[in-house]
């Protein structure tokens, strides 16, 4: 599969509250330049609708965020969903709360969520994990990123990389990407900025990340989706978005 960018929409949860919104919205990052989207933050709006007005801009839906406890306690309406929505690729946005403990409460998320995904991948879709920068907190000397990858199956339990999130927990985003791969299909992109002593997110290219080096990672990992996430923008989030998807065409990536 070649290299495809998409944009997460999490980064426009302010102009996705209602079924017109989202309208509006989608057409808008259709006309940045972006052809696919993962979902996130959007407000409700019926399944069929959305894959309407997608499938209407000619935007493919290349991921989505969805609740942990939705797709252990309601598999069957999301697996229902994401076929109406032509997705085979699910992730969840953070690590419940209830998981954050300790290094067995981490052991115990990679077992059950092995499992899970494992279901999911005999249904014909992927499981992946999105990190922030608090699994980068050691626990007898591993981190606990390196547990929940080191204590789940790697058929199944796959990762979605977040560029920004590793460098704030003092991480090397490019050797993650690395070590994973073959576990690595969905890769989350965000620059960070400095603005004296306050780290800020920027638009890809705009901060200090080492991206030849992190975008060569992702090529020898074989990533297939680049997608851009921004959750706190300096600017409109639809130029940022534009920024971005600039910088990164500009760095060969298409």
């Amino acid at each position: 599969m070649s290299t495809q960018i998409a944009a997460q929409l999490y980064t426009l949860r302010n102009f996705t509250k209602t079924p017109a919104d989202i309208a509006q919205t989608l057409k808008k990052v259709k006309s940045i330049g972006y052809d696919a989207v993962q979902l996130s933050g959007l407000g409700p709006i019926d399944t069929k609708e959305l894959h309407s007005i997608l499938d209407g801009e000619g935007l493919t839906v290349c991921a989505t965020h969805t609740s942990y406890e939705r797709m252990r306690d309601e598999m069957e309406a999301v697996i229902e969903e994401h076929t109406i929505l032509g997705c085979k690729n699910l992730a969840i946005g953070g690590l419940p709360t209830a998981y954050r403990k300790d290094a067995d409460s981490y052991k115990q998320f990679a077992k059950e969520a092995s499992a899970l995904a494992e279901t999911l991948a005999e249904r014909g879709f992927t499981w992946s994990y999105h990190n922030h920068s608090f699994e980068l907190e050691k626990f007898d000397g591993r981190t606990a990123l390196s547990i929940l990858y080191e204590e789940s199956d790697p058929r199944y339990f796959l990762a979605e990389i977040d560029t920004y999130w590793i460098q704030h927990g003092g991480g090397d985003p490019a050797q993650w990407i690395i070590d994973l791969k073959g576990r690595i299909k969905l890769l989350h992109l965000k620059d960070m900025a400095m603005k004296g002593r306050e780290q800020l997110m920027a638009e890809v290219g705009e901060g200090n990340l080492n991206w030849p080096r992190i975008l060569a990672a992702a090529k020898e990992a074989e990533v297939e989706w680049y997608i851009v996430e921004q959750d706190i923008c300096q600017r409109d989030p639809f130029e940022s978005l534009a920024i971005s998807l600039r910088n990164m065409q500009a760095m060969g990536l298409r």
